[in-house]
């Protein structure tokens, strides 16, 4: 048990330094500290489970956050950063009520409302590669680009797609192992409460 928070605590470690990092961290560097403010608007974009995971990770991380799953410009009010959990689900989509294209519509004009607003975007992917697929893939390609920084699950780039866009756009972007692992890169990517 000792060993595996270790290691917990060494990857925690190795992705806070790769945020510090100027070459690792495509554009953050050293010195500059925290990108993002609380509170933090979680949502889904897919209608995924993954999303009850951020809520997790922001707790853990003692960041003030809200979740809506559905949400819309209106939700955004009083939000400093938009964390989007990016992951498709059918089953998601079908219980929420709404199809592929509502879902992909709501996610756009949410993201332009952030980019109106000044409110930087948080890229959430955290089911690994078993959450890939070309709707998942396509909902990337969409939200993506659109981020400030990028939290993933390192099996989910095993084709690099998360990195080839990051590179291309100057997004940082942090592979950790474990899902629980990114409570800490979460925890170091917001400025603390004063």
């Amino acid at each position: 048990m000792k060993i595996a928070r270790l290691l917990a605590g060494a990857a925690a470690a190795a992705a806070l330094a790769f945020l510090s990092n100027p070459a690792a961290g495509a554009g953050l560097g050293a010195g500059e500290g925290p990108m993002f403010e609380a509170p933090l608007l979680l949502t889904s974009a897919g209608q995924s489970p993954d999303v009850q995971l951020a809520v997790v990770l922001a707790k853990r991380a003692a960041i003030e956050h809200t979740l809506a799953k559905l949400a819309t410009a209106k939700d955004l009010a009083g939000a400093k950063t938009l964390g989007i959990v990016v992951g498709a689900s059918l089953k998601g989509l079908g219980a929420a009520g709404i199809d592929t294209a509502k879902e992909k519509e709501r996610v756009q004009g949410l993201l332009a409302e952030a980019a109106k607003k000044g409110i930087p975007v948080l890229f959430l992917h955290l089911g690994g590669e078993q959450r890939r697929g070309e709707l998942t893939d396509g909902m990337v390609a969409d939200v993506l680009p659109a981020a400030k920084m990028a939290v993933i699950v390192k099996s989910a780039d095993s084709d690099g797609l998360f990195s080839k866009i990051c590179k291309e756009r100057g997004i940082p972007l942090v592979a950790v192992e474990k899902t629980a692992d990114a409570a800490e890169v979460l925890k170091g990517a917001f400025k603390p409460k004063i």
